[in-house]
């Protein structure tokens, strides 16, 4: 069994408000976790909520303010932490405490933990010697606040009607943000490669080693291949910056915005890193060190440290320790479960509920996006329910107020949202001078009006949890991953991180896929939906070869899970066996 510090698991982020303030439910218990840096005025109400929560100075930060968007992140990341410390000395404090917080603390630690072996070899929960305060006062471990920022949301600001540098672009401006905060945690950097973005990086010298060798604000990649990381990790390198972290996350099984592979699974994805993870390493370091020296920066204090880790689509004890024992990696990503955790996340009643209720047929595949990208979701949300009415009332579409996905310029030379009413009217202006048959049309009326306003969907359910009053029409879009289907219980952080660990079961009774043929058939899904309107238009000879290799790719990772869980789990295979004879698909000849 592997022996970590602390805890095997992190709490990856979960949409643009859902996990904004989850580091004050839980960097006190030593859990790390993701604060996404998309919506900067949202951030700072939540700062004006948490000053007065805890008696702290709050100056407002408004729109006009030069630089207002990087000042607004980093004054609410320094709120946090301020919250986060004031916590964890109340935690301490409670070490004499029966059933206090340092208790909780020991207690959701996982048997395999150095952390869980010290606190009992100073005898905690049998006497409160001068040693334990000391350890627990100089040394408890507490959880990192990170930061996320999806590369692609980096659109142009303007002021007075112009331009303004590249350097107030919106994923520019939040890495000044963080990079300007006291944290020493680390940058998620999401949503593909951008040069220009991992170049300004540059600009700040807390990403380099300091004169003792410390990095004090690192780097995370999310990645979905190996190929892609190290790219990736080489590019970083070569300027001088370490990747301290490769999160590899399920193309399809996952919350929120989903980055599919050409079938490539995830099994055989996690191999190539535990087979390749030296490699990975050693020729990035290389590169690191002559950056470094060319720099003339400190290197750093003997090698650097490189995690990788995975998420998206785990659900139990047997799920998280394949993960950790078989690929060896260094954590797991728990995302979506935590959705159903009021302690940890920050979500309206309604919301939640309709999350616990939910079987497998509500969670969906989606084309909520404004980005044009595929959006995990569940059936019922309000802003769902609020878009469908204004589309059925003839008013498809939504007043565009924060504009952070503003990227189409199909109609426009100023880029709009293809969620906003001023998109959406002018799309179907051109969809009905086309005069297509009803069921064409109907289709074709659908994907226009899916995609919905994220900017307010993704955050307004954080203010409806702290009872901060919203306009009417501002409702709430959800993203789970599919895997929130099996679990209906609204639980606290400590019987969820039990169930993490193997003490308790939150798990629904009944049939549960194991996490990677739930991925696969998502992707036989998608194989077989292409597959219809590739036959609809057979002389596509791109998508023709696209499609055989998706194919392959299946039949490899099919080919992998049989050998991989063999004679040990048969159940799996039978069950493979089973799903995949529901697609006669795979046996059509390309």
């Amino acid at each position: 069994m592997k022996i970590f510090e602390g805890h095997s698991f992190h709490i990856p982020v979960l949409g643009v408000g859902y996990s904004m303030d989850t580091p004050v439910n839980v960097a006190p218990f030593g859990i790390s976790s993701v604060i996404s840096l998309v919506d900067d005025s949202l951030m700072e109400t939540i700062r004006e909520f948490y000053c007065k929560k805890f008696d702290l100075p709050f100056t407002a930060i408004p729109k006009k303010e030069d630089d207002h968007r990087a000042k607004r992140i980093t004054s609410y990341l320094n709120t946090m932490e301020e919250v986060v410390n004031k916590k964890v000395e109340s935690l301490k404090a409670s070490l004499s405490t029966v059933g206090g917080e340092l208790e909780k603390y020991y207690d959701m630690l996982p048997e395999a933990s150095e952390l869980k072996a010290k606190f009992s070899n100073l005898g905690f929960k049998k006497s409160v010697s001068e040693e334990l305060k000391k350890w627990v006062n100089e040394k408890l471990p507490v959880g990192s606040i990170d930061v996320n920022i999806m590369t692609k949301l980096d659109q142009v600001n303007k002021k007075n009607g112009e331009e303004l540098p590249i350097e107030y672009n919106d994923a520019h401006a939040a890495l000044r943000g963080f990079a300007n905060s006291n944290l020493s945690s680390s940058l998620v950097l999401s949503a593909g490669m951008s040069p220009r973005l991992y170049s300004y990086i540059e600009n700040f010298k807390d990403f380099f080693p300091d004169i003792t060798g410390k990095i004090k604000k690192n780097i995370i990649l999310k990645v979905s291949d190996f190929r892609s990381a190290l790219v990736q990790g080489k590019m970083l390198a070569a300027k001088g910056l370490w990747v301290s972290e490769y999160r590899i996350e399920s193309g399809v099984n996952c919350g929120g915005h989903a980055f599919p592979t050409n079938g490539v699974l995830f099994g055989p994805i996690l191999d190539e890193f535990r087979l390749n993870r030296q490699k990975l390493f050693d020729t990035c370091a290389e590169v690191y060190r002559t950056a470094l020296q060319k720099k003339e920066l400190s290197q750093p204090a003997g090698e650097p440290e490189m995690k990788i880790t995975a998420q998206g689509g785990v659900g139990n004890v047997e799920e998280h320790n394949l993960l950790l024992e078989h690929y060896n990696m260094d954590s797991v990503g728990w995302g979506s479960p935590f959705m159903l955790v009021p302690e940890v996340i920050s979500i309206d009643t309604e919301t939640m509920n309709l999350l616990a209720d939910g079987k497998e047929k509500d969670y969906y595949y989606s084309g909520l996006s404004p980005l044009g990208v595929p959006f995990n979701s569940i059936k019922g949300a309000s802003m769902s329910k609020l878009r469908l009415a204004m589309a059925a009332d003839g008013k498809a579409g939504m007043p565009c107020t924060k504009g952070f996905l503003r990227y189409n310029t199909e109609y426009t030379e100023k880029p709009i949202c293809t969620s906003s009413r001023q998109y959406q009217s002018k799309k179907l202006q051109e969809l009905e001078a086309q005069n297509l048959p009803e069921a064409e049309y109907k289709k074709a009326y659908d994907k226009i009006t899916e995609p919905e306003c994220l900017c307010i969907g993704l955050g307004i359910s954080m203010l409806e949890s702290k009872g901060i009053a919203v306009k009417e029409n501002e409702k709430v879009t959800v993203c789970p991953g599919p895997n929130l289907a099996y679990f209906s219980k609204i639980s606290s952080l400590k019987e969820m991180v039990d169930h993490i660990y193997g003490r308790i079961s939150l798990l629904d009774k009944g049939y549960r896929p194991h996490m990677f043929l739930k991925e696969l058939s998502m992707y036989l899904d998608i194989f077989k939906e292409r597959m219809e309107a590739f036959q609809k238009d057979t002389e596509d000879v791109k998508e023709k070869r696209n499609l055989a290799k998706f194919k392959n790719n299946l039949m490899d990772g099919i080919e992998y899970y049989k050998n991989l869980f063999g004679e040990k789990k048969k159940d799996v295979v039978i069950e493979l066996e089973k799903l995949i004879q529901n697609y006669s698909v795979l046996n059509v000849e390309l």
